[in-house]
């Protein structure tokens, strides 16, 4: 059949080839690598690779599982379930660990076992309480006493600052009278004039 196609590199696998159809149920103890369509279930103790050329319109049940193609149903894995970036997905996934990386497209509901793990793990031991603190004794505060506050100090007088000393009187000096420059005679007084003027004057007449 078709479907028994072994891979070269990898004799424990089985591929479907992108021209096959598969209807019905599909149960092996190999990996099974899916390039064409199925439809019905599948069921494996291996790993299921669906490739971004296969179709899987079936329920699942695998220990690995790697979707880069289309997958319509509900898929539970033993170990893992990773959804790569090509990969679309319509389903419910049940597995201790989902991986569903930036790009892809998934619909449906994510189930880790959460809620089994919690009930089988084991409980933790309680610590015991810790022991109340022995209440401690009151103790009596001793009256506080009024101190006068310390008697203020004088202020030190303050220097007075002094007036400046005035700036001494800017001295001028006097140029000495400079001689006249015309060489005139001396004007007399009146009092020579009056003398001169009262002087008689005698004319001798020649004979």
């Amino acid at each position: 059949m078709a479907i028994n196609t072994k891979d070269v590199e990898n004799p424990g696998r089985t591929i479907i080839g992108e021209s096959i159809l598969v209807n019905g149920r599909l149960d092996g103890d190999e990996d099974l690598t899916v390039r064409g369509r199925v439809e019905g279930a599948i069921n494996l103790t291996k790993t299921l690779t669906i490739e971004p050329s296969g179709i899987v319109k079936a329920d699942v049940s695998v220990r690995n599982v790697i979707i880069s193609g289309v997958v319509v149903g509900n898929v539970t894995a033993s170990e893992s379930v990773e959804l790569t970036q090509e990969g679309r997905m319509v389903g419910d996934i049940r597995a201790p660990r989902v991986i569903i990386v930036d790009g892809a497209s998934f619909r449906g509901r994510v189930d880790m076992g959460d809620l089994e793990a919690s009930r089988t793990a084991p409980e933790r031991p309680r610590s015991a309480p810790a022991p109340a603190a022995a209440p401690r004794p009151a103790v009596m505060a001793a009256p506080v006493r009024a101190v006068a506050p310390p008697p203020a100090r004088p202020a030190a007088p303050q220097p007075v600052a002094s007036a400046p000393a005035p700036a001494p009187a800017p001295r001028t000096f006097s140029a000495p009278p400079r001689p006249p420059t015309s060489m005139a005679p001396p004007i007399p007084p009146a009092a020579a004039l009056a003398a001169s003027n009262k002087r008689k004057v005698i004319v001798k007449k020649k004979k």
